[in-house]
């Protein structure tokens, strides 16, 4: 059931704290709730949310905040839920309405989220993102317009000048021509890793042995006839024939090879027994394991025949292989990075825009080629847009036939060297061939965003250790991180257009052209609130 309020009318003046406690109006927190679209992101949220049926869910503005300042400070769930019951400054953020030493919310409603918050929703999310900041951006003012032409205007008409700031910014928020392409588009891949164990085979079969055993207990103890002798696994056994074997610097392809063989032989013995041991389940009977063995269990089966396909084949590699057996949607990538040739997560496909605005256009678990997700990339850029960008920055591998011609249809320039042989260099076509490389060399160059801003998410916010459990809460986490960082870019165009609209201020020296400018080309996003009327 959805329970929420508007909020319009959160001032920070409003905020209950302490007699001795006064908050910084100036506080990176108090600057980031400024300038949020609560209300619009609150309807996105909404939306996977029944209006009738069920609990009184958390407010959206709760619900949202939480996550960002989760991602914001890089901690776990319950560390976030602390921070919160501790700062005041987060409490205001998240919309409540006063301080309080009691904790909003219990850290297992992360997990819900997650759950809840599908890339419908993050999609969205980044909709409203790019709306707010088009706006904004859309309202900046020419400093040149300002220092010079605008200040003679002001000293001699002040209604004069603010006549023509309000044409300018009427210009400036007009609708770009769909028949014609404007702006960049950076497109590029990177693997998102999951905070997972190093696979190995003999690992892997030694846990998928544990937890045989794990199952043949459980099954035992619940069976029907105790009194019967529970099967023989030779735990101990296989245990220590493990610790010899992982215990060695470097053990012998032999010596490796006879593990692995030894696990395995194990693995089939005790899927046998719980085989054996489920006849006493009818088809349709809830078997006696936990959630969480009986997923593991659904996963023993086909790991067992991956290894001994490859056991028996002398071979490393397998379609679909399995590295670990909580996730076994996890796949392994081969990147052929220095120090990093193989990587264990999801691949994702990220565009960014002129702007600094980065969307998650694609998300893979399997090891696929980005060059074939930049058609739907341009088409969601024009989605978002009303029109085709003008220049597409991409690397090598985006630089096939296909995409070249889907490209040259659209009128869209590939920032790229062009394929086949180079024309031969005459003293006519010398200077021409010069220009070309330099351009080229230059629109390369500007990848350079969208490799800072994986570092950015990588370093700063461990888009390289995602902690979820599941394929659809780490999809959730991949998106969250990159919701923060384009509020960093929403926040940074906030500062700048509210220094923009005080200059007017001064410059305009009549309040009430000032209030109808502010209202009138801000929209729902500045309120009056924040500044000084003197």
């Amino acid at each position: 059931m959805i329970r929420y309020k508007s909020q319009k009318q959160r001032t920070l003046p409003g905020f209950d704290t302490p007699p001795d406690m006064i908050l910084d109006p100036d506080n990176r927190w108090v600057k980031l709730s400024e300038c949020m679209p609560w209300d619009d992101l609150a309807q996105s949220y909404h939306k996977k949310l029944s209006s009738t049926l069920g609990r009184p869910a958390k407010d959206a503005r709760i619900v949202i905040g939480a996550v960002i300042i989760k991602h914001k400070l890089s901690v776990s769930d319950d560390e976030t839920v602390e921070q919160i019951r501790e700062n005041p400054y987060l409490q205001y953020f998240i919309g409540l309405k006063g301080f309080q030493s009691e904790a909003p919310f219990a850290p297992s409603l992360f997990v819900e989220v997650r759950k809840r918050m599908g890339q419908t929703v993050f999609d969205e999310f980044h909709e409203t993102i790019i709306d707010a900041v088009e706006h904004r951006k859309a309202r900046r003012i020419v400093e040149s317009g300002n220092s010079d032409d605008g200040g003679n205007a002001a000293e001699s008409d002040g209604k004069t000048g603010l006549a023509g700031t309000t044409e300018t910014l009427a210009a400036e928020q007009s609708a770009p021509d769909e028949s014609q392409n404007h702006g960049k588009l950076i497109v590029d891949a990177s693997v998102v890793e999951q905070a997972i164990r190093f696979p190995t085979d003999l690992g892997l079969l030694n846990e998928a042995r544990e937890l045989s055993e794990r199952i043949i207990d459980e099954l035992h103890a619940h069976s029907s006839r105790p009194q019967k002798r529970k099967p023989r696994t030779y735990r101990e056994v296989a245990r220590k024939a493990y610790l010899s074997v992982v215990k060695l610097k470097r053990p012998s392809n032999k010596r490796r090879r006879a593990g692995i063989r030894q696990q395995l032989q194990l693995l089939r013995r005790n899927l046998g027994h719980i085989e054996t041991m489920l006849t006493a389940y009818p088809y349709g009977t809830p078997l006696p394991l936990p959630n969480w063995l009986l997923r593991r269990y659904w996963v023993l089966p086909h790991l067992f025949e991956q290894q001994y396909e490859m056991y028996t084949t002398h071979t490393r590699r397998c379609d679909d292989r399995i590295v670990n057996i909580s996730q076994p949607y996890i796949r392994p990538i081969i990147r052929g990075k220095q120090g990093k040739a193989v990587e264990f997560g999801a691949k994702i496909s990220v565009s960014l825009t002129g702007r600094g605005l980065a969307h998650v256009d694609k998300l893979h678990w399997n090891a696929q080629h980005e060059g074939h997700d930049l058609q739907s990339q341009v088409e969601a850029y024009k989605k978002r847009y009303g029109c085709y960008p003008e220049v597409v920055i991409a690397d090598t591998a985006y630089g096939s036939r296909d995409n070249r011609s889907f490209l040259k249809q659209r009128d869209i320039r590939f920032a790229g060297k062009p394929l086949g042989r180079p024309p031969k260099i005459t003293p006519e076509n010398e200077d021409e061939m010069k220009r070309l490389k330099a351009q080229r060399r230059q629109e390369y160059r500007q990848r350079i965003p969208i490799e800072g801003k994986f570092g950015q998410g990588k370093h700063g916010y461990r888009l390289n250790n995602i902690r979820a459990k599941r394929a659809d809460t780490s999809i959730a986490w991949i998106n969250s991180i990159f919701l923060v960082m384009n509020l960093l870019v929403l926040v940074q165009v906030f500062i700048g257009l509210k220094k923009i609209v005080i200059n007017i201020a001064i410059w305009a020296k009549d309040t009430t052209i000032f209030r109808k400018i502010v209202f009138e080309h801000t929209h729902q996003f500045i309120s009056c609130r924040n500044f000084s009327w003197q």
